[in-house]
């Protein structure tokens, strides 16, 4: 099923059994057999698998390959980034460069850092892994299978099989601050 305002452009491929909802633009991209993309997704150069879901509003940019099974949710954006069968990204985050495993989870607020300023670095997250919601990966970078990203985190090291990393301190709290900061 394709609904009202959907644009489908360039050598673009469609399965069977798919839905595609209003307001999508897909250009030189391939959707796999009953795929579903919900509402104002741009993608660009893609392939999506079978019995994938993404959107609303998902970005899936030049390489982006999202497997089977796989959720793309609202406001994420994936290039170059291959995303396992079964894994989810479901809000907020931006994935470049990046190989993730198969039933992955990534955290709201994700993002893979993957420019320093002259090179693109990839990201590699193995099979089932837990990034956490906000979490930062710098990369190069690899978080191994089946491991845990508390919430909060920046990973600038890699985080072996099985392993819990975290890297947010101990909340303090200034009492009063807010009325000293007014008598300034």
């Amino acid at each position: 099923v394709i609904h009202p305002g959907v644009s489908i452009e360039g050598r673009t491929t469609i399965g069977a059994g798919c839905e595609i909802h209003s307001g999508v633009r897909i250009v030189d991209s391939t959707l796999g057999d009953r795929v579903t993309i919900l509402n104002h997704c741009l993608i660009t150069e893609a392939r999506i698998g079978d019995d994938a879901r993404v959107g609303p509003f998902a970005h899936l940019r030049k390489d982006a390959d999202i497997r089977q099974q796989a959720h793309v949710g609202n406001f994420v954006e994936l290039k170059k980034t291959v995303l396992g069968a079964g894994s989810k990204s479901m809000h907020l985050a931006y994935l470049g460069d990046a190989t993730i495993g198969e039933r992955v989870n990534i955290g709201a607020g994700t993002i893979t850092c993957n420019y320093d300023g002259a090179n693109k670095h990839p990201t590699v997250i193995e099979d089932g892994a837990f990034i956490g919601s906000d979490t930062q990966l710098i990369a190069p970078v690899t978080v191994g299978k089946d491991a845990y990203v508390g919430t909060g985190t920046t990973i600038r090291e890699n985080v072996p099989s099985g392993a819990l990393a975290v890297s947010a301190g101990k909340q303090r709290n200034i009492e009063g601050w807010v009325e000293r900061k007014k008598r300034v």
